[in-house]
């Protein structure tokens, strides 16, 4: 696949459509007194959060309708309290428990490297200092973007790569908002960088909103959205694609999304791809129109290949009736801010209950 693919995916999904694409009359007016009034009560600045959900939705050509502001707004009560930058707990820790782990990949003595966080950072205090200091994941980049563009070991650790990969009041993939960004103009002015927009709270929730609701999904129910927001776009669909695989196999394969290893250099299949290829004579499909198809499992024309509608077919046939399109991924979540046993499922049934509150109140 092209490097220039993501960007053209997401440009094809803007303008495809999306959930709830914007009527030509709506009201800002009456589009900033929904918003206002779907903020759970006490959260600060209201009238700020308020015009940046309105203009995102804007900008984005959204229609503002009450479920797509709820979604939202679900996600950001679940992510970070309706805080910009908040407090994580226990951060200093988090971070030298990272720092020594890669330095630990790269064969580099931990003495050396403690030694080397004494030195003075470019702010003037000691890079040890400075990390002790962190309170929150925006003073935590910053100790690392000085330490990757000053200091060599810095490079060898992080190979130019800030760790703090999701970021803001929603937590964008900083990946994700730079491909969205070079496909669809950001209606801001940048400051620094497209990674650091994401720490504002117009910036996370411009992409937030874009990673939550602009892409087109076969459910309606936004359940699926909210565990897509955790796992990646469409991973629902496909792990319900995996299941009919299982059905129509009869190999047990995990349901978690991916339907091609997230490492490796291709060469040799994943456990979706392998079953697939035990199934391809009875499919009528070459082994290389199966990788294809798996290929484009992170948009929408992934339903229309043959791959995906010979399989609904066969499994539907042997289970005697349908099967769902769409499904919670059945991941475990894993990062240095968790610390008990959390999943997607979890993550989306939580947001989905703060998403009927929101619809209720």
């Amino acid at each position: 696949m092209h490097r220039s693919t993501p960007c053209l995916l997401i440009l094809a999904w803007v303008v495809a459509g999306c959930a709830s694409e914007r009527p030509a009359s709506t009201a800002p007016a009456a589009a900033r007194q929904l918003i206002e009034r779907s903020i759970p009560r006490g959260v600060l600045d209201r009238d700020g959060w308020t015009e940046d959900l309105y203009t995102g939705f804007d900008a984005l050509g959204l229609a503002p309708s009450l479920e797509n502001i709820c979604a939202v707004v679900a996600v950001i009560e679940q992510e970070s309290g309706f805080r910009v930058d908040p407090p994580i707990s226990g951060l200093p820790a988090i971070a030298w428990k990272e720092i020594d782990e890669r330095a630990a990949r790269a064969g580099v003595p931990r003495l050396v490297l403690h030694g080397i966080l004494e030195l003075n950072s470019p702010t003037g205090r000691t890079y040890r200092e400075r990390i002790d200091g962190a309170r929150t994941e925006k003073d935590l980049s910053d100790i690392y973007e000085d330490f990757i563009g000053t200091v060599p070991l810095g490079r060898i650790l992080f190979a130019d790569h800030n760790p703090i990969r999701t970021r803001g009041p929603m937590q964008v993939s900083v990946a994700f908002a730079e491909r969205f960004a070079a496909a669809k103009h950001y209606p801001y002015r940048v400051e620094s960088s497209i990674a650091d927009e994401l720490f504002t709270r117009r910036g996370s929730i411009y992409f937030g909103i874009a990673h939550l609701l602009v892409y087109p999904v076969g459910s309606d129910q936004y359940l699926y959205r909210f565990a897509d927001y955790n796992a990646g776009q469409y991973a629902s669909r496909n792990a319900a694609f995996q299941q009919a695989v299982t059905v129509a196999s009869g190999i047990p394969l995990l349901a978690d999304g991916a339907l091609l290893p997230h490492a490796g250099d291709g060469s040799t299949p994943g456990a979706t791809e392998a079953a697939l290829r035990a199934l391809a004579p009875r499919l009528g499909l070459r082994q290389s129109d199966i990788h294809a198809a798996l290929e484009q499992g992170k948009t929408q024309n992934f339903e229309r290949t043959p791959t995906y509608l010979r399989v609904f077919a066969m499994a539907e046939k042997k289970q005697h009736g349908p099967l769902s399109r769409a499904v919670i991924p059945r991941i475990e979540l894993h990062g240095p801010k968790i610390s008990r046993t959390l999943t997607t499922e979890w993550y989306a049934k939580r947001v989905n209950r703060r998403f009927a509150s929101c619809l209720h109140q």
